[in-house]
């Protein structure tokens, strides 16, 4: 059911917390009442409750979509139902958990793309997230609390919002929460306290929301500002070559491999650039005369990698050469790069022997530049 192509996109709010039972839901459900009682047509298009009663009360007197039952491996399963949200057509849609993996057999994989669709369809979306499903703070969340986080939200899907609300509620304050049982079924509370809702985490969990949430303030400031005349750079911004603002712009290179550490690379490179208002351009470069020639693997890995600066708004390029070292600071020279990010690679004897020192070449053959070289903490705690 698309949307006549005149249709205004619809606009995103996101309430973002830092562990499950800061209150995102309750927040949301409590604004929802607020909207319909001011006559905005407003439904509850997916709603987790968790068994927890005061957000199952919360729900009460909102109207609200039925769930889509999928029958999986002998079990069913509800998740939203975007084609019944879509022929409702409220002005206001609530989506509970934003970064959820839909069940197989659903027409997406991740319910942030059913929330695209509803946004397509000129529908205001209000939606729940924690800051750890951030794509690009995988590695930070990965270093502070130890644990891997596998569902995760594109940066740019974030940063679409109009607005992001933090939910806010102090670590002691949560803990008791999870200690009464609010959050948590009570066999689960042990592994909860020895694991994610560790104080040390959830302090610096809540510290990261925080400035996430500022930072995020920051960057609708600077767009604001920028239609106001203001000279306030912008991310995605673009100046010809040769402007006053051209020798004072920051840009921002990350070098792309097949090793699996890119994907760090990737991610520091999109948060710095983001800081920065910087733009951001990650760079492959092969020896081979065609990209089809590499090996089979390392052409795979390479196009993940691509693909994934690509769902990060970076802009990707990739060129050939018999020197990958002469040939990215080269590039980085001509565009006009003030900073190149390249990974920390662990070669060995052969590899050096290959003439695969692409780190070393770099750093030495960029001395004009600022190189940064990222290491991959993950491989150095896993030895």
């Amino acid at each position: 059911m698309p949307a006549p192509p005149d249709t205004p996109r619809g606009s995103l709010k996101v309430y973002l917390g830092y562990a499950a039972g800061v209150g995102k839901t309750f927040q949301m459900l409590a604004d929802g009442h607020g909207a319909a009682q001011r006559g905005l047509d407003t439904v509850v298009a997916y709603f987790q409750p968790h068994a927890r009663p005061d957000t199952i009360a919360q729900v009460q007197g909102l109207q609200t979509v039925p769930h889509r039952k999928i029958e999986y491996r002998g079990k069913l399963f509800e998740e939203m139902d975007t084609q019944a949200v879509l022929r409702r057509k409220p002005q206001i849609a609530l989506v509970d958990e934003l970064a959820h993996t839909n069940i197989p057999g659903s027409e997406r994989t991740k319910r942030w793309e059913d929330v695209q669709i509803l946004l397509d369809a000129g529908i205001e979306v209000w939606t729940t997230m924690n800051v750890q499903h951030i794509e690009s703070l995988n590695d930070q969340i990965w270093q502070i609390t130890g644990i891997q986080v596998r569902e995760t939200v594109p940066d740019g899907i974030v940063r679409q919002a109009a607005e992001i609300v933090a939910v806010d509620v102090t670590p002691d304050a949560l803990l008791n929460r999870l200690k009464r049982g609010a959050i948590y079924k009570p066999e689960m509370v042990e592994k909860a306290l020895s694991g994610f809702f560790k104080g040390s985490n959830l302090g610096a969990l809540r510290e990261l929301t925080l400035r996430q949430a500022a930072h995020e303030v920051d960057l609708r400031q600077s767009a604001y500002d920028e239609t106001r005349g203001f000279q306030v750079p912008r991310i995605s911004e673009t100046r010809p070559s040769g402007s006053n603002d051209d020798q004072t712009k920051e840009r921002i290179l990350i070098h792309i491999t097949a090793d699996p550490s890119t994907a760090m690379l990737i991610r520091r490179g999109r948060r710095v650039a983001d800081y920065l208002h910087a733009d951001c351009t990650a760079l492959f470069v092969h020896q081979t005369p065609e990209l089809s020639q590499l090996p089979a693997e390392e052409r795979q890995a390479v196009e993940k990698h691509l693909r994934f600066a690509r769902s990060l708004q970076i802009e990707t390029r990739i060129l050939s050469g018999t020197d990958i070292a002469k040939t990215v600071v080269d590039f980085a020279r001509r565009n006009q790069v003030t900073q190149i990010f390249v990974a920390h690679a662990e070669t060995g004897l052969l590899e050096r022997l290959r003439g695969r020192k692409f780190t070393e070449d770099i750093v030495r053959s960029a001395q004009d530049l600022q190189v940064t070289v990222v290491a991959d903490r993950s491989r150095r705690q896993a030895s």
